[in-house]
């Protein structure tokens, strides 16, 4: 890249900066950027339960639970309206919401982590841990030996949207069970290997056929799509 254009790069991105700093997200590569930038006046704030942060947490993160609004008035006011605040969950809801009450009790400078804690881990960043580091890349190999399709649910007992998503892929199992095999990740107890397969988003659906992948999808997808993909794949 030649001085020129490193030099408009940073402007663009500078320039992004400006234009989101009052916006739920922003770009990953921004949100790291920033994290960075603040340094040790960044506030970063753990939007889920206190379960889910004693399990895996970002290094200098509290846990501020949405859902005990005696505890949000508590631990708001140990915290600097000025300062800028980072916020994250598993994807970006109950951040979003935590994001919203501060705004509206005067906080002049809240960012969310873009695709919450599954997108941060899935992209190879650091975590404070009490669980180890799951299933090898190796050990999952394994267990796609199989002469039937494999569908793997990578989820969490934690998200909403895997939660939704689970009856599907119960359902699916039965209905197939002569021809598909199903396994399902816990994601936050296997976080080497999500950020080996790339797994960024919660759920995620991928299926492998002579351990090959041949379809993958996130989000709670309908069952009739999961229903043709195994259907065009047997």
């Amino acid at each position: 890249m030649t001085i020129n254009s490193l030099l408009v790069t940073s402007l663009l991105f500078l320039t992004s900066l400006r234009l989101n700093a009052q916006t739920a997200t922003l770009p990953f590569d921004a949100f790291e950027f920033k994290l960075v930038q603040a340094g040790p006046r960044a506030q970063i704030l753990d939007a889920r339960s206190e379960e889910e942060y004693t399990q895996n947490h970002l290094k200098g993160a509290v846990s501020f639970s949405v859902a005990d609004q005696a505890d949000f008035a508590r631990k708001s006011q140990k915290l600097d309206k000025q300062a800028p605040v980072f916020i994250y969950s598993i994807g970006n809801g109950r951040s979003g919401q935590l994001a919203s009450q501060l705004r509206e009790a005067g906080f002049t400078d809240v960012t969310e982590l873009p695709g919450g804690l599954s997108n941060w881990i899935g992209l190879g960043r650091p975590v404070e841990s009490t669980v180890g580091p799951g299933l090898s890349l190796t050990e999952f190999r394994s267990q796609l030996q199989s002469n039937k399709l494999v569908l793997v649910d990578f989820g969490s007992r934690y998200c909403g949207s895997c939660k939704k998503l689970a009856p599907t892929v119960d359902a699916l199992e039965k209905e197939h069970a002569a021809g598909l095999k199903v396994i399902r990740i816990e994601a936050y107890d296997n976080k080497a290997l999500l950020k080996e397969l790339g797994i960024t988003s919660l759920p995620t659906l991928v299926l492998y056929k002579s351990d090959r992948e041949v379809w993958k999808k996130a989000g709670v997808t309908p069952k009739s799509e999961i229903q043709a993909t195994i259907v065009e794949s047997l």
